[in-house]
């Protein structure tokens, strides 16, 4: 069992970052093997909408989103953590979802499979923090998500999102937000049978 959490946030320390880490420590104490990857170590560029893919299924771009590409195309598992900016992801977290407009085009233009057949589903769980102390701030996220995740056909497991947690490092201070993340990397780690027809929809304070 392969776990990935991709931290894109372009803070360190940030607490979608700390969540992260608290939920692959949850897959880990749960027999996963779970590798964490910062995306703003990596140079990555927007998409340029040249339409190449859609020939061919693959970016010309030259960069490191095929190291990260190929990182994701080989989990089973994937945590995606984000910030809120302007009440949807940030800016890093949406290059990296642009850029997969080539599987986009491999599987709904050129008609060829994502990923091989596994053994068991690919699933995903979502974690979001924001500052703002409610109303419609992961409404976007959700919505984005979901059709990102049906196109890496990875199933959508479970969002983590935290409300009222703006300054770095304060997540620390929630024991419930980090038992829960802590929680939910067990479950995702162990889960098995068909993927679920609805996430989990975990919204706490932070």
């Amino acid at each position: 069992m392969k776990v990935l959490g991709i931290s894109t946030s372009p803070r360190e320390n940030s607490n979608s970052d700390m969540l992260l880490r608290q939920v692959l420590s949850g897959a880990s104490s749960a027999g996963a093997e779970a590798e964490y990857l910062r995306l703003c170590k990596f140079n990555i560029s927007p998409c340029s909408a040249c339409g190449a893919c859609y020939a061919t299924g693959e970016c010309p771009i030259q960069d490191d989103f095929a190291v990260v590409l190929a990182k994701i195309l080989a989990a089973d598992r994937i945590v995606f953590a984000t910030p809120i900016f302007f009440m949807s992801v940030c800016s890093q977290a949406k290059i990296l979802i642009d850029r997969c407009q080539c599987l986009w085009a491999t599987k709904y233009i050129l008609k060829r499979p994502i990923v091989g057949p596994r053994e068991i589903s690919r699933l995903a769980m979502v974690i979001a923090v924001g500052g703002k102390k409610g109303g419609k701030a992961f409404d976007c996220i959700r919505l984005m998500m979901k059709y990102y995740l049906d196109t890496i056909d990875t199933g959508y497991f479970a969002n983590l999102f935290i409300s009222n947690a703006d300054e770095a490092g304060k997540i620390a201070d929630n024991p419930e937000a980090m038992q829960e993340a802590l929680q939910l990397g067990k479950d995702l780690a162990l889960a098995t049978g068909p993927v679920p027809q609805k996430p989990i929809d975990l919204e706490l304070v932070g």
